[in-house]
């Protein structure tokens, strides 16, 4: 757990890729589903159809990992993208198209593969931790409370700079209002 751990980064998010409709906090670490779209420049690097917003530093070598606390929210999608994905229209979560993620719908973790591949956890997430080894290929997902591996992603061939992803998707009868909050990454003393 540690050796990943190690690796941890900070990522704060970008505003200049954010969907209109999603509210950053001012420090970078949150992003909800607001309830109307902002009056925001469509710019190349902005998501115009889907509520998304990418991490601010991209990375193209090596290893780095986060973590995403996802209490409270019923829909979400949480991984990596490359820069050149799509960003106006239909988007495919799955690494042919640029994402290497996982998500929750409808009550069912999926893991975004080419057909998805449902997940069987014994509880609900509550944080997800993403680590990336950029030089082997792996994208890993964990439950960062209990360190138990959900999925992972293998030989995967990064060629170009890739970013942290975030979905927190919409509100739906009142539900999934929580922000999906980027969680400080704790290393454990070693003696």
């Amino acid at each position: 757990m540690n050796s990943i751990k190690k690796h941890a980064v900070n990522v704060i998010l970008d505003p200049d890729t954010a969907h209109p409709s999603l509210i950053l906090s001012a420090d970078g670490k949150q992003v909800k589903l607001g309830s109307r779209r902002q009056n925001l420049p469509d710019t190349p690097k902005r998501f115009t159809d889907y509520a998304i917003v990418l991490g601010r530093e991209g990375f193209s070598s090596g290893k780095f990992y986060y973590e995403v606390q996802v209490k409270g929210q019923t829909l979400w999608d949480i991984g990596v993208a490359k820069e050149s994905i799509n960003r106006k229209g239909e988007i495919y979560l799955n690494p042919e198209y640029g994402y290497w993620t996982i998500y929750l719908r409808d009550g069912t973790y999926l893991a975004g593969a080419d057909p998805p591949v449902t997940l069987f956890l014994k509880g609900k997430l509550q944080r997800v931790g993403v680590f990336v080894d950029y030089d082997t290929g792996l994208v890993s997902f964990y439950d960062a409370d209990c360190w138990h591996n959900i999925y992972s992603f293998t030989n995967a061939s990064f060629t170009e700079r890739i970013f942290p992803y975030f979905g927190p998707d919409d509100i739906y009868r009142g539900k999934n209002s929580a922000p999906l909050v980027i969680y400080p990454v704790h290393v454990c003393p070693t003696n």
